[in-house]
């Protein structure tokens, strides 16, 4: 019998366990993965959720392992700019700034912090039962009960869909690729993400260490089906684009759709509760995804400070983050579609050049705010 029990172990199940941990509480974590390895891409921890790991007092160690951000770019596909973001003044404020990291480096010193001893491998989860407590059934055999559950398993989420029973997941009908090159990208680069803007595709580009840069390419379905590779369908990009993907190893490329997760209405239920994109999974265009995720655990941290009520705990939880993670999924979805216009780009480029930095510094404060 655990009194808590949370279903994933990825950034946000992590993120909670380390929470948890500084609130003195005991949990296990079940991973449906045999092992926890250097998989996926890069990844990039904006300041709200910099600012959480400070107050882990992992904020020095995430720092040395990535690679820090100050500014970012968006450009057309030959490099002109469109606009910029330069976070300096937030950086200031916040006493935190953006990080690039390898995805499997952050959870590593994750779960470093909070001890792998939480953490059950090999627990994929194909049922869960409410009886006088949840029974959960894992694919190995195993059954475990358990008090209070977080289910931080993702957008396909077998606890949503079970307990809950609801969720419908979007489309946006554009492929998304992301790899991790070995690549010395010109200097002016070192400390700045990059987003190229072209006619139904885009590629994005930030150094995470010394020797590596993560990448992400999106296309449009119809620009996926009419070419056969990469370089074919950037071949209008910059000649570093074509750089980049020819210093990328196939078997560092990662194929998946862009989607998303229709605004649920209720996030939890009796001992029960989501977080990230459990509860509300966003198109990757704000690099807001993870980021949600941690501020979901830091807040229910914070509640657990003034009370052990967790049904309490999660109904609050959802009124206070509710209106920020739905303006996140709403505008990444929007800015995801206006991104990759076939046609008008040219217009779309010059009015975008024509907001002062000043609006888009203002947006970047409105996310990286915390509620609490």
């Amino acid at each position: 019998m655990n009194s808590i029990s949370i279903i994933g172990a990825g950034i946000g199940g992590l993120a909670l366990g380390n929470i948890l941990k500084q609130q003195q509480l005991d949990f296990t974590i079940y991973e449906s993965a045999p092992e926890i390895k250097p998989v996926g891409a890069g990844i990039m921890m904006a300041v709200n959720a910099m600012q959480i790991f400070d107050r882990l007092g992992l904020k020095e160690k995430i720092e040395n392992a990535g690679n820090r951000i100050h500014g970012i770019s968006i450009t057309d596909e030959s490099l002109k700019p469109i606009t910029k973001t330069g976070i300096l003044v937030l950086e200031k404020k916040y006493n935190s700034c953006n990080v690039a990291i390898h995805r499997a480096e952050l959870q590593k010193i994750l779960a470093e912090n909070m001890g792998y001893k939480h953490i059950q491998l090999n627990h994929s989860l194909s049922k869960i039962e409410k009886k006088e407590n949840y029974v959960l059934n894992f694919e190995n055999g195993i059954q475990a009960e358990s008090e209070i559950v977080f289910g931080a398993d993702g957008i396909r989420s077998r606890i949503r869909n079970q307990i809950l029973e609801t969720g419908n997941i979007r489309n946006a009908g554009q492929k998304c690729w992301r790899g991790l090159a070995e690549f010395d990208l010109p200097e002016q680069f070192n400390q700045e993400a990059i987003e190229m803007w072209g006619k139904g595709r885009r590629f994005g580009f930030v150094k995470i260490s010394e020797k590596k840069v993560y990448w992400y390419a999106v296309a449009n379905e119809q620009k996926h089906n009419r070419y056969s590779t990469l370089s074919e369908i950037f071949s209008e990009f910059h000649p570093l684009i074509l750089n980049i993907l020819d210093a990328t190893l196939k078997e560092n490329i990662i194929l998946n759709d862009i989607i998303d997760l229709s605004p649920i209405p209720t996030w939890y239920s009796d001992n029960l509760c989501l977080i990230g994109d459990a509860a509300h999974a966003t198109t990757p265009n704000m690099g807001q995804g993870a980021c949600q995720a941690i501020e979901d655990a830091y807040i229910i941290g914070r509640l657990l400070e003034n009370s052990r009520n967790f049904n309490r705990v999660f109904e609050d939880f959802q009124k206070i983050r509710r209106k920020k993670v739905d303006y996140i999924v709403n505008t990444s979805w929007k800015i995801g579609k206006i991104s990759q216009w076939e046609k008008g780009n040219t217009l779309r480029n010059f009015f975008m050049r024509l907001i002062p930095e000043s609006t888009h510094q203002k947006l970047a404060e409105k996310i990286i705010q915390l509620e609490m």
